[in-house]
């Protein structure tokens, strides 16, 4: 069993549960996706067909549906609650189409769309491979797959302090990719002249709690496959907040960091 594998299902469930609350604790969520829709202003295209994969509670869609509005936008996700938020939003006319499906597998057909964005959506599949191969099915000929997803340096706070809790006795959090096995990632499915480069940021806050608080809300909980099963005793959950304290910086907060790990590639000829 590979311990950092991600259970999908407990995945389902932890974003059909924070469906309400994403919007409110995704402060990281709307800085990436405010930045991947400033660089798609710098690209000269006029798609007739949208797909935003991973939608979450619909908030991309929106921006997609006014700057391109000859196009139908598609939101998929794979979450129902989280589509069921994101539907809330009915503009008078060439209403998104709301699609619940896997990025693994995607419900689409082939060489049918001219745009994929997909926002810190990818680091929550299991197989990398598959998700590249299947959006390299569904562009078009010169289409365009824009994305963003997380690098290993990503809560590499919460992960040392748990380590420390349980000496890496436990998964507690996700594994992610470097950049540059993303990018090779790209090359071997067949989707061209890949562009990467990688941000990094850091996230403060009051306590611990209001880590978790965060994570939770936006449906981020522990997924592992090698996650430790039952509750978490009381000792151990001290124990890594002791660990974080020492972080606490001269602000007086606790430092959350994320590696951001920007994509671009277009469909083959």
């Amino acid at each position: 069993m590979n311990e950092f594998l991600v259970d999908k299902s407990r995945v389902r469930r932890a974003f059909d549960r924070a469906a309400k609350t994403y919007a409110q604790h995704a402060r990281l969520q709307a800085l990436v996706r405010e930045e991947m829709l400033a660089r798609l202003q710098g690209l000269k295209i006029e798609p007739l067909t949208v797909v935003d994969m991973g939608c979450g509670s619909g908030e991309a869609v929106r921006v997609l549906r006014q700057r391109y509005p000859r196009a139908r936008v598609v939101g998929l996700d794979f979450s129902s609650g989280m589509l069921q938020e994101a539907s809330r939003w009915r503009p008078w006319v060439r209403k998104p189409l709301w699609v619940c499906g896997d990025m693994e597998r995607l419900p689409l057909g082939d060489a049918s769309v001219d745009l994929l964005f997909s926002s810190l959506s990818v680091q929550w599949g299991n197989d990398l491979a598959a998700i590249f191969s299947e959006a390299r099915r569904v562009l078009k000929p010169g289409g365009v797959f824009m994305f963003s997803t997380l690098g290993p340096d990503t809560l590499k706070e919460l992960r040392a302090a748990w380590r420390s809790a349980d000496d890496g006795q436990y998964a507690h959090v996700n594994m992610f990719l470097d950049m540059h096995d993303v990018g090779d990632a790209l090359l071997r499915v067949g989707l061209r002249d890949p562009v990467m480069d990688v941000e990094r940021m850091t996230l403060r806050y009051a306590d611990v709690d209001a880590i978790m608080r965060s994570l939770k809300g936006i449906g981020a909980q522990n997924s592992t496959q090698g996650r430790a099963r039952g509750l978490t005793s009381k000792r151990r959950l001290q124990q890594m907040r002791e660990a974080y304290e020492n972080l606490r910086g001269e602000d007086g907060l606790l430092p959350v960091s994320y590696e951001v790990v920007y994509g671009l590639a277009w469909g083959g000829e």
